[in-house]
């Protein structure tokens, strides 16, 4: 069973709760069955990664304005790409069979924006794991944790769902061609295409 800490990001990550969202401390226990001493520990380590913010004496779900979004993935461009490069140099065939695979079952997601998201996540994640070095893929957790503050994902946006599809597809062939070079700017090109399109929909909203 998944620990109060685990359970209450999983709900974050998913949506549940939202960037503006209150996290009350009896709440929480009730709805996942637990006590509330590891609740409120949970709330205090999600407060230390920022996470969660202080209104008053209630805590809420942090939300991430357009500098700290222009920060993040300026990061997340560096360490995405090197996890790519590492991949084309240390994956197993295995590994590069299942991340095309991944590719091949995700179109059937395109038109569900949220199931794409989340298969989106995954097949990063399986890029960071075939990159075979834990500190990075600790940092890239770190990475991808934040990013589940942002209120929805750019997957949404007409047309993105496909474009990103093919630039998978490219970061796949790239890696399992053992090509270094081409999977560190296939994937910087990805995170560029997700962070350009994320400021349209920022400029769109804010006509």
């Amino acid at each position: 069973m998944k620990d109060a800490y685990s359970l209450i990001l999983t709900a974050i990550e998913s949506g549940t709760y939202r960037p503006g969202d209150r996290l009350v401390e009896s709440e929480l226990a009730e709805r996942f069955g637990v006590s509330r001493t590891p609740v409120r520990e949970a709330l205090q380590r999600l407060e230390t990664q920022a996470m969660l913010v202080r209104d008053g004496r209630s805590l809420i779900v942090a939300s991430l304005d357009h500098n700290q979004l222009a920060e993040l993935y300026v990061v997340r461009a560096e360490l995405e790409a090197l996890a790519a490069r590492l991949a084309a140099r240390h994956a197993t065939p295995e590994e590069t069979r299942v991340l095309a695979h991944m590719v091949e079952e995700d179109h059937k997601s395109a038109r569900d924006p949220e199931a794409l998201a989340r298969a989106n996540k995954r097949f990063h994640r399986q890029i960071h794991l075939a990159s075979h070095n834990r500190y990075l893929v600790q940092q890239l957790d770190l990475v991808h944790r934040t990013m589940a503050l942002m209120a929805r994902t750019s997957l949404a946006a007409e047309g993105r769902s496909e474009t990103a599809l093919a630039e998978h597809a490219r970061i796949v062939e790239a890696i399992a061609a053992g090509d270094a070079d081409a999977a560190d700017q296939a994937l910087r090109q990805h995170i560029s295409m997700a962070w350009e399109t994320r400021l349209k929909l920022e400029a769109r909203e804010g006509a």
